[in-house]
């Protein structure tokens, strides 16, 4: 009998599914093709929301904006950055969503710029909005043998007291 390969969901998992979501500044986002309804996996701009939810800034003339506009589901990969090593032993964070379109307030807008300054020269394009992406559920591979399923609660910031 197989063993299954996923633990349980502890303190460090979540800790580390939140650090790996505030440090992004890039992510792999897959979405639905509205014309083929194939899989399409792009590279996108991400940063998180004040609560810790996934934040992307993205342009309308983009294949994956169309898709969302059509089928908010997606499925999101952010990596931990490095340098050196076995890139299947670096800690990674697939997450299922829903995305949605949201106001580029005056506070989402100087957080972004804040950790993107380069992002001035397009951010108020008329084409760029911010999609937020609601965690459905996640997986966490921290490493080798290191595999956590995790619930909303578990990636976004828990909630100020």
């Amino acid at each position: 009998m197989n063993k299954d390969p996923i633990r349980e969901t502890t303190d460090d998992a979540r800790a580390l599914a939140r650090q790996l979501l505030e440090r992004a500044r890039h992510a792999s986002l897959g979405t639905l093709d509205p014309e083929t309804g194939a899989p399409l996996v792009t590279r996108i701009a991400l940063q998180s929301d004040t609560d810790g939810a996934p934040l992307a800034l993205l342009s309308g003339l983009a294949t994956h904006s169309r898709a969302l506009a059509t089928d908010p589901r997606v499925g999101l990969l952010i990596v931990a950055e490095a340098d050196k090593g076995d890139a299947m032993t670096h800690a990674r964070l697939s997450i299922l969503g829903r995305a949605l379109p949201v106001q580029p307030d005056d506070r989402r807008r100087a957080r972004w710029l804040d950790r993107d300054p380069k992002a001035r020269v397009y951010l108020d394009l008329p084409d760029f909005r911010f999609w937020r992406i609601e965690p459905v559920s996640g997986l966490l591979n921290a490493g080798f043998g290191q595999a956590f399923r995790l619930q909303p609660g578990d990636m976004l910031k828990p909630p100020a007291e």
